[in-house]
Protein backbone atom coordinates (compact mmCIF):
# COMPACT_ATOMS: atom_id res chain seq x y z
CA UNK A 1 0.00 0.00 0.00
CA UNK A 2 1.00 3.42 -0.86
CA UNK A 3 0.70 5.23 2.59
CA UNK A 4 0.13 8.70 1.11
CA UNK A 5 -3.00 11.20 -0.58
CA UNK A 6 -6.38 11.73 1.13
CA UNK A 7 -7.98 9.17 2.72
CA UNK A 8 -11.43 10.43 3.51
CA UNK A 9 -12.79 9.03 6.94
CA UNK A 10 -16.31 7.67 4.81
CA UNK A 11 -19.50 8.46 6.85
CA UNK A 12 -21.70 5.41 6.97
CA UNK A 13 -25.06 6.00 5.19
CA UNK A 14 -28.53 5.60 7.15
CA UNK A 15 -32.16 4.91 5.59
CA UNK A 16 -34.78 7.67 7.20
CA UNK A 17 -35.59 4.22 9.41
CA UNK A 18 -32.14 4.04 10.57
CA UNK A 19 -31.05 1.00 8.81
CA UNK A 20 -27.74 1.06 6.38
CA UNK A 21 -28.53 2.53 3.29
CA UNK A 22 -26.04 0.60 0.87
CA UNK A 23 -27.04 2.55 -2.34
CA UNK A 24 -26.24 6.15 -0.69
CA UNK A 25 -22.64 4.44 0.38
CA UNK A 26 -22.19 3.19 -3.25
CA UNK A 27 -22.90 6.86 -4.73
CA UNK A 28 -20.96 8.33 -1.94
CA UNK A 29 -17.78 6.08 -2.58
CA UNK A 30 -18.01 6.43 -6.34
CA UNK A 31 -18.12 10.31 -6.09
CA UNK A 32 -14.97 10.32 -3.58
CA UNK A 33 -12.96 7.91 -6.18
CA UNK A 34 -13.86 10.51 -9.14
CA UNK A 35 -12.59 13.66 -7.48
CA UNK A 36 -9.28 12.04 -6.95
CA UNK A 37 -8.62 10.13 -3.38
CA UNK A 38 -6.24 8.21 -3.21
CA UNK A 39 -7.46 5.82 -0.57
CA UNK A 40 -10.03 5.76 2.06
CA UNK A 41 -11.01 4.18 5.88
CA UNK A 42 -14.88 3.02 6.00
CA UNK A 43 -15.95 2.30 9.64
CA UNK A 44 -14.07 5.05 11.24
CA UNK A 45 -15.39 6.95 14.56
CA UNK A 46 -16.91 9.10 11.79
CA UNK A 47 -18.64 6.14 10.29
CA UNK A 48 -20.04 4.87 13.35
CA UNK A 49 -18.44 2.35 14.18
CA UNK A 50 -19.13 1.26 17.53
CA UNK A 51 -22.92 1.87 16.81
CA UNK A 52 -23.13 -0.80 14.42
CA UNK A 53 -24.12 -4.57 14.42
CA UNK A 54 -21.20 -6.77 13.59
CA UNK A 55 -24.13 -7.83 10.65
CA UNK A 56 -24.09 -4.27 9.62
CA UNK A 57 -20.26 -3.75 10.20
CA UNK A 58 -19.85 -6.57 7.43
CA UNK A 59 -22.22 -5.23 5.00
CA UNK A 60 -20.80 -1.72 5.37
CA UNK A 61 -17.39 -4.00 4.40
CA UNK A 62 -19.02 -6.37 1.57
CA UNK A 63 -20.74 -3.17 -0.15
CA UNK A 64 -17.44 -1.13 -0.26
CA UNK A 65 -15.25 -3.62 -1.43
CA UNK A 66 -17.50 -4.24 -4.20
CA UNK A 67 -17.57 -0.56 -5.16
CA UNK A 68 -14.02 -0.06 -4.70
CA UNK A 69 -12.84 -2.91 -6.55
CA UNK A 70 -9.50 -2.42 -6.12
CA UNK A 71 -9.14 0.84 -7.70
CA UNK A 72 -7.58 2.78 -4.33
CA UNK A 73 -6.81 0.67 -1.00
CA UNK A 74 -9.16 0.30 1.30
CA UNK A 75 -8.84 -0.06 4.79
CA UNK A 76 -11.26 -0.64 7.79
CA UNK A 77 -11.59 1.27 11.21
CA UNK A 78 -11.14 -1.28 13.99
CA UNK A 79 -13.23 0.21 17.39
CA UNK A 80 -14.07 -2.65 20.04
CA UNK A 81 -13.28 -2.91 23.82
CA UNK A 82 -11.79 -6.61 24.03
CA UNK A 83 -8.66 -7.90 22.29
CA UNK A 84 -11.04 -10.75 21.50
CA UNK A 85 -13.26 -8.73 19.89
CA UNK A 86 -10.46 -6.87 18.24
CA UNK A 87 -7.92 -9.82 16.43
CA UNK A 88 -11.54 -10.97 15.48
CA UNK A 89 -12.24 -7.89 13.66
CA UNK A 90 -9.10 -7.78 12.45
CA UNK A 91 -9.04 -11.73 10.77
CA UNK A 92 -12.55 -10.78 9.36
CA UNK A 93 -11.93 -7.50 7.87
CA UNK A 94 -8.40 -9.27 6.35
CA UNK A 95 -11.27 -12.48 5.04
CA UNK A 96 -13.61 -9.87 3.48
CA UNK A 97 -10.92 -8.22 1.34
CA UNK A 98 -9.71 -5.13 3.03
CA UNK A 99 -6.09 -3.72 2.31
CA UNK A 100 -5.37 -2.74 5.48
CA UNK A 101 -6.24 -1.28 9.21
CA UNK A 102 -7.09 1.83 11.19
CA UNK A 103 -6.80 0.50 14.68
CA UNK A 104 -8.58 2.16 17.48
CA UNK A 105 -7.13 1.87 21.42
CA UNK A 106 -9.72 -0.09 23.43
CA UNK A 107 -13.32 2.19 23.80
CA UNK A 108 -13.60 1.14 27.06
CA UNK A 109 -10.24 1.14 29.04
CA UNK A 110 -7.83 3.56 29.33
CA UNK A 111 -4.63 1.32 28.92
CA UNK A 112 -0.95 2.25 30.16
CA UNK A 113 1.62 2.24 27.56
CA UNK A 114 2.68 -1.46 28.65
CA UNK A 115 -1.22 -2.40 28.14
CA UNK A 116 -1.39 -0.30 24.83
CA UNK A 117 1.65 -1.82 23.17
CA UNK A 118 0.25 -5.43 23.94
CA UNK A 119 -3.24 -4.33 22.24
CA UNK A 120 -1.59 -3.40 18.80
CA UNK A 121 0.76 -6.49 19.39
CA UNK A 122 -1.81 -8.70 19.51
CA UNK A 123 -4.08 -7.12 16.86
CA UNK A 124 -1.04 -7.01 14.57
CA UNK A 125 -0.20 -10.90 15.37
CA UNK A 126 -4.17 -11.72 13.89
CA UNK A 127 -3.82 -10.56 10.38
CA UNK A 128 -1.27 -9.64 7.76
CA UNK A 129 -2.79 -6.14 7.08
CA UNK A 130 -0.78 -3.00 7.11
CA UNK A 131 -2.31 -1.15 10.13
CA UNK A 132 -2.52 2.08 10.91
CA UNK A 133 -2.97 3.25 14.69
CA UNK A 134 -5.43 5.80 15.53
CA UNK A 135 -3.57 7.96 17.80
CA UNK A 136 -6.65 10.45 19.01
CA UNK A 137 -5.49 11.13 23.02
CA UNK A 138 -8.25 13.95 23.06
CA UNK A 139 -10.93 11.33 22.64
CA UNK A 140 -10.10 8.11 23.98
CA UNK A 141 -7.55 9.42 26.42
CA UNK A 142 -4.53 7.47 25.49
CA UNK A 143 -1.22 8.38 23.77
CA UNK A 144 0.45 6.66 21.30
CA UNK A 145 3.68 8.68 21.57
CA UNK A 146 7.38 8.44 21.06
CA UNK A 147 8.54 6.35 23.48
CA UNK A 148 4.92 3.84 22.79
CA UNK A 149 5.83 3.45 19.46
CA UNK A 150 9.14 2.84 20.61
CA UNK A 151 7.64 -0.69 22.06
CA UNK A 152 6.41 -1.05 18.94
CA UNK A 153 9.11 -0.39 16.19
CA UNK A 154 9.59 -4.01 15.36
CA UNK A 155 6.12 -5.25 14.57
CA UNK A 156 6.65 -4.76 10.85
CA UNK A 157 2.90 -4.83 9.89
CA UNK A 158 2.21 -1.32 12.00
CA UNK A 159 3.28 0.83 9.15
CA UNK A 160 1.48 4.09 9.53
CA UNK A 161 0.47 7.31 12.63
CA UNK A 162 -2.60 9.06 12.18
CA UNK A 163 -1.81 12.03 14.02
CA UNK A 164 -4.41 13.66 15.75
CA UNK A 165 -3.23 15.22 19.31
CA UNK A 166 -3.91 18.54 18.12
CA UNK A 167 -0.49 19.39 18.70
CA UNK A 168 1.56 20.56 15.38
CA UNK A 169 5.05 19.81 16.92
CA UNK A 170 3.78 15.92 17.60
CA UNK A 171 4.78 15.38 13.79
CA UNK A 172 8.59 16.26 14.07
CA UNK A 173 8.76 14.35 17.41
CA UNK A 174 7.85 11.34 15.44
CA UNK A 175 10.08 11.94 12.46
CA UNK A 176 13.12 13.09 14.46
CA UNK A 177 12.31 9.86 16.61
CA UNK A 178 11.55 7.27 13.49
CA UNK A 179 13.11 8.74 10.38
CA UNK A 180 10.85 7.42 7.86
CA UNK A 181 9.94 3.70 9.80
CA UNK A 182 6.38 5.43 10.31
CA UNK A 183 3.97 7.04 7.81
CA UNK A 184 2.61 9.90 9.66
CA UNK A 185 -0.81 11.24 8.46
CA UNK A 186 -2.76 13.92 9.46
CA UNK A 187 -5.81 13.28 11.09
CA UNK A 188 -7.27 16.87 11.70
CA UNK A 189 -8.98 18.64 8.94
CA UNK A 190 -7.47 21.99 10.33
CA UNK A 191 -4.09 21.23 10.62
CA UNK A 192 -3.63 19.93 7.32
CA UNK A 193 -1.31 22.72 5.35
CA UNK A 194 0.46 23.02 8.80
CA UNK A 195 0.99 19.53 8.66
CA UNK A 196 1.76 19.12 5.20
CA UNK A 197 4.64 21.60 5.64
CA UNK A 198 6.70 19.60 8.33
CA UNK A 199 6.23 16.54 6.18
CA UNK A 200 2.95 14.63 6.46
CA UNK A 201 2.59 11.68 3.52
CA UNK A 202 -1.58 11.67 3.89
CA UNK A 203 -4.30 12.99 5.50
CA UNK A 204 -7.06 11.29 7.07
CA UNK A 205 -10.22 13.82 6.81
CA UNK A 206 -13.90 13.96 7.69
CA UNK A 207 -14.80 16.92 5.91
CA UNK A 208 -13.66 15.54 2.02
CA UNK A 209 -16.87 13.68 2.41
CA UNK A 210 -18.27 17.00 1.18
CA UNK A 211 -15.94 18.20 -0.93
CA UNK A 212 -12.94 15.91 -1.88
CA UNK A 213 -12.07 17.88 -5.09
CA UNK A 214 -11.36 21.05 -2.70
CA UNK A 215 -9.51 18.87 -0.43
CA UNK A 216 -7.34 16.67 -2.67
CA UNK A 217 -6.45 20.22 -4.54
CA UNK A 218 -5.49 21.31 -0.65
CA UNK A 219 -3.84 18.31 -0.12
CA UNK A 220 -1.80 18.24 -3.52
CA UNK A 221 -0.81 21.78 -3.46
CA UNK A 222 0.79 21.52 0.20
CA UNK A 223 2.55 18.60 -0.65
CA UNK A 224 4.12 20.09 -3.75
CA UNK A 225 5.39 22.50 -1.85
CA UNK A 226 2.92 25.04 -3.23
CA UNK A 227 1.56 27.26 -0.15
CA UNK A 228 0.92 29.97 -2.02
CA UNK A 229 -1.31 28.58 -4.82
CA UNK A 230 -3.67 26.80 -2.04
CA UNK A 231 -3.84 29.16 0.95
CA UNK A 232 -7.16 31.03 0.05
CA UNK A 233 -8.77 27.82 -0.52
CA UNK A 234 -7.40 26.24 2.90
CA UNK A 235 -8.50 29.70 4.54
CA UNK A 236 -11.78 29.52 2.81
CA UNK A 237 -12.69 26.27 3.95
CA UNK A 238 -11.02 26.08 7.44
CA UNK A 239 -14.55 27.26 9.35
CA UNK A 240 -15.80 24.06 7.94
CA UNK A 241 -12.52 22.13 8.90
CA UNK A 242 -13.38 23.53 12.32
CA UNK A 243 -16.41 21.44 12.68
CA UNK A 244 -14.27 18.17 12.43
CA UNK A 245 -12.97 18.93 16.24
CA UNK A 246 -15.74 19.36 17.56
CA UNK A 247 -17.54 16.22 19.69
CA UNK A 248 -20.96 15.99 16.91
CA UNK A 249 -18.43 15.50 14.21
CA UNK A 250 -20.18 12.97 12.94
CA UNK A 251 -23.82 14.88 12.59
CA UNK A 252 -21.65 17.84 11.38
CA UNK A 253 -20.11 16.48 8.57
CA UNK A 254 -23.46 14.10 7.54
CA UNK A 255 -25.53 17.71 7.43
CA UNK A 256 -22.42 19.34 5.21
CA UNK A 257 -22.79 16.06 3.18
CA UNK A 258 -26.70 16.38 3.18
CA UNK A 259 -26.31 20.21 2.05
CA UNK A 260 -23.88 19.63 -0.82
CA UNK A 261 -25.00 16.87 -2.68
CA UNK A 262 -27.53 15.49 -1.03
CA UNK A 263 -26.59 12.55 1.14
CA UNK A 264 -28.76 11.23 3.91
CA UNK A 265 -27.86 13.22 7.14
CA UNK A 266 -29.34 10.52 9.91
CA UNK A 267 -27.19 9.30 12.58
CA UNK A 268 -27.73 6.14 15.21
CA UNK A 269 -28.54 7.04 18.71
CA UNK A 270 -27.03 8.03 21.16
CA UNK A 271 -26.49 10.56 18.18
CA UNK A 272 -29.42 12.95 17.84
CA UNK A 273 -29.51 15.13 14.62
CA UNK A 274 -29.11 19.14 15.84
CA UNK A 275 -31.49 21.67 15.65
CA UNK A 276 -32.67 24.86 17.02
CA UNK A 277 -29.94 27.27 17.25
CA UNK A 278 -27.20 24.28 16.63
CA UNK A 279 -28.55 23.53 13.60
CA UNK A 280 -29.04 27.21 12.15
CA UNK A 281 -25.25 28.32 13.03
CA UNK A 282 -23.61 25.18 11.46
CA UNK A 283 -25.96 25.34 8.43
CA UNK A 284 -24.87 28.91 7.90
CA UNK A 285 -20.84 27.69 8.06
CA UNK A 286 -21.71 25.03 5.82
CA UNK A 287 -23.73 26.95 3.04
CA UNK A 288 -21.24 30.10 3.90
CA UNK A 289 -18.49 27.70 2.20
CA UNK A 290 -20.24 26.53 -0.42
CA UNK A 291 -21.63 30.04 -1.57
CA UNK A 292 -17.55 31.17 -1.17
CA UNK A 293 -16.12 28.70 -3.35
CA UNK A 294 -18.43 29.46 -5.75
CA UNK A 295 -17.08 32.76 -6.17
CA UNK A 296 -13.64 31.45 -5.37
CA UNK A 297 -14.04 29.30 -8.53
Amino acid sequence: MAWTGVFPAVTTKLKADGSFDPDAMAHSIERLIENGVSGMIVLPMLGENASLSQKERDEVLDLSVSVVAGRVPLLSGLAAISTADATFMAKNAERRGLKGLMVFPSLAYKTDRRETIAWYEAIAAASSLPIMIYNNPIAYKVDVDVPTLEGLRAVDTITCIKEETGDIRRVTDLYNAFGDRFSVFCGVDDLILESLALGVTGWVSGMTNAWPKECVEIFNGGRDGKFDAVRALYRLITPAFHLDTDVKLVQYIKLAENIVYGAPAGVRPPRLEIEGEELARVTAVIEKTVADLANYR
